[in-house]
């Protein structure tokens, strides 16, 4: 089937450069960096858990 989404994805995969890949990637890693930071302030108390969590977890596996 042509209409697959993946058949689009494989092949700008295959004619995309690798500069245009971290270009990409880069956008996107700024725009998750941004939803994580407007999350944090329209949830702190949420983002305070998390945190708290992430370093019990930190805590529990450093030797």
């Amino acid at each position: 089937m042509p209409d697959e989404p993946n058949d689009d994805a494989e092949q700008r995969q295959r004619t995309e450069s690798p500069i245009e890949r971290r270009r990409r990637r880069a956008a996107f890693l700024r725009e998750l960096d941004e939803a994580k930071e407007l999350q944090a302030r329209v949830h702190p108390r949420r983002t305070k858990n998390e945190r708290m969590r992430q370093a019990l977890r930190m805590r529990t596996f450093r030797i």
